[in-house]
């Protein structure tokens, strides 16, 4: 199963994220990633067997991840594969941290994948005909965090879709 650790907004925000999706699929065209899908991950673990998949369920239910706040206030893409999204105009020290603690103990599981660069976003479009973010609404939100998911990601032929499998502790 494919599997990823991220952050999932609460409703409020989600909806938020909506609807600068909506602004930038008007703009650029593409693929919009549909609401109940916006989230920022911390680790993709990739493909991962069944067995392994609960063991880091249970670790996930007791880790415990220190709460912060992110600010999304700028746009980003990434050419290859037509990426758009919403992040920080700057990068955020206390995500970076949570990504690499994270990394650390997956490593410490025999898990491999770390990158070698990580930029903190939300995928709001794919495969955008235009990577155009001049003209846009300049995001504005503030992320309030203390827990993060375990999430299987699910392809079928309706595309993919999202099942938590596990959340952490909430502070």
């Amino acid at each position: 199963m494919r599997l990823f650790l991220a952050l999932v907004p609460p409703p409020g925000l989600r909806e938020r994220l909506g609807e600068l999706a909506d602004a930038a699929q008007a703009r650029c065209g593409g693929r919009r990633v549909p609401d109940e899908n916006l989230h920022l991950t911390l680790a993709f673990l990739g493909e991962v067997e069944e067995t392994r998949a609960k063991a880091l369920a249970e670790w996930t239910r007791r880790l415990a991840p220190t709460s912060g706040e992110w600010r999304l206030n700028a746009w980003g893409t990434f050419r290859q594969p037509g990426i758009l999204w919403t992040g920080g105009k700057r990068p955020d020290p206390a995500l970076a941290a949570l990504h690499h603690r994270l990394w650390d103990e997956l490593e410490g599981q025999g898990l491999k994948g770390r990158p070698s660069r990580y930029v903190p976003h939300v995928t709001l479009l794919r495969r955008a005909e235009r990577l155009e973010t001049e003209g846009l609404p300049v995001p504005a939100l503030t992320w309030r965090y203390d827990r993060l998911e375990l999430i299987q990601s699910i392809t079928d032929h309706r595309g993919s879709r999202y099942a938590s499998l596990a959340c952490s502790i909430e502070r």
